[in-house]
């Protein structure tokens, strides 16, 4: 396999230095704290999406000794809008961990990142290469698709043995020279095959510079991989979201509780039913606003938010009222930030 990995390597950082993307702002970059930022918000989350957060993070938050040093409220209210918040939560501790263990300096590999919050064995792979040019691999959802269509690797990925089979043969397909150069171009570019050539459905395949040496392009069945039989099963949970606001504008607020749904957030108090809010049929002025359906990663959340004016009855004990020159600095879940702007 030694000659093949080292034909796929060549052929992607080439194709990378003449036709990959250049343009982002974390590319024009080797500080591991602007990496690894980037990396987090790129979980699960669009380029295009993060293009707009990463600039107002690094504004806020210029290097990792002002991000541990914030409260947590503070990162939560920038993160707002992107979703997956265990991920702000994360990267806060993580800022605070690398400043009290590490002295402020981020590990320069791949094994001692790994062991920080937040960052799984691929995102650390990433910062090591991106930054410090290791001879590491990554392995994110992209990158994995690239690689079984290469390699034709048709195991089940839910079984640990071969998704551990899959990373020897990532490992295996390194660049073994001029790694300096050659480890972020070639993790760039395995990034930037994954995004816009090699897609889940009808891959660019006669565009692609692996097109020539991928097992499944010969095969003629590249959608094939990769393999993974286990599903997420999805759920659905229906929310009553207590809009309590005040003669003077202010809503009701109450931070969520550190695990679960919209953990350690601000958010109007919550019911599971309708009849639980039943004692507000009585207020004058209550309104049933427009129930809606919010998607998150293994859940459909369908909320519906109740209008009640007043001030002090049937609250709950902990919150408080926040007015809209508050919810700006407050971490709120994206349709609750919505629903208080339109109000």
């Amino acid at each position: 396999m030694a000659g093949a990995a080292m034909d796929i390597a060549t052929r992607v950082v080439r194709w990378q230095a003449a036709h990959g993307r250049h343009h982002l702002p974390w590319q024009q970059t080797r500080d591991p704290y602007r990496v690894w930022l980037s990396e987090i918000m790129l979980q699960q989350t669009q380029v295009s999406t993060v293009l707009d957060y990463y600039p107002r993070f690094l504004q806020r938050f210029p290097d990792v000794a002002a991000l541990a040093a914030a409260p947590l409220d503070d990162v939560l209210a920038l993160w707002s809008g992107l979703g997956y918040y265990s991920r702000a939560r994360n990267l806060h501790r993580c800022a605070q961990q690398v400043v009290a263990v590490h002295g402020g300096v981020f590990p320069a590999t791949a094994e001692v990142l790994a062991t920080l919050p937040g960052i799984g064995r691929s995102t650390a792979g990433a910062i090591a290469a991106f930054c410090f040019s290791q001879r590491v691999p990554i392995l994110d959802a992209n990158v994995r698709r690239v690689l079984t269509r290469v390699l034709a690797f048709g195991e089940d990925l839910a079984a640990v043995r071969n998704e551990r089979q899959l990373w020897a043969h990532a490992h295996d397909l390194l660049p073994v020279d001029d790694l300096d150069d050659a480890m972020p171009r070639y993790t760039q570019g395995l990034m930037d095959l994954g995004a816009g050539w090699c897609l889940p459905r009808k891959p660019r395949c006669d565009l692609c510079p692996l097109g020539e040496v991928c097992a499944a392009r010969r095969a003629g069945d590249p959608e094939k991989y990769p393999v993974r039989t286990r599903k997420l099963r999805r759920s659905a949970q229906s929310w009553w979201l207590l809009l309590r606001r005040n003669a003077a504008g202010a809503v009701w607020l109450e931070r969520r509780p550190m695990n679960g749904i919209w953990a350690g957030l601000y958010c109007p108090p919550v019911f599971d039913s309708a009849a639980a809010l039943a004692w507000a049929e009585g207020v004058s002025g209550v309104r049933h606003l427009p129930a809606f359906q919010h998607v998150l990663t293994h859940m459909d959340l369908h909320l519906h938010p109740v209008l009640v004016p007043g001030d002090a009855d049937m609250l709950p004990a902990q919150g408080r009222w926040y007015g809209p020159s508050d919810w700006p600095a407050l971490g709120l879940p994206a349709p609750v930030r919505k629903l208080l702007e339109g109000l």
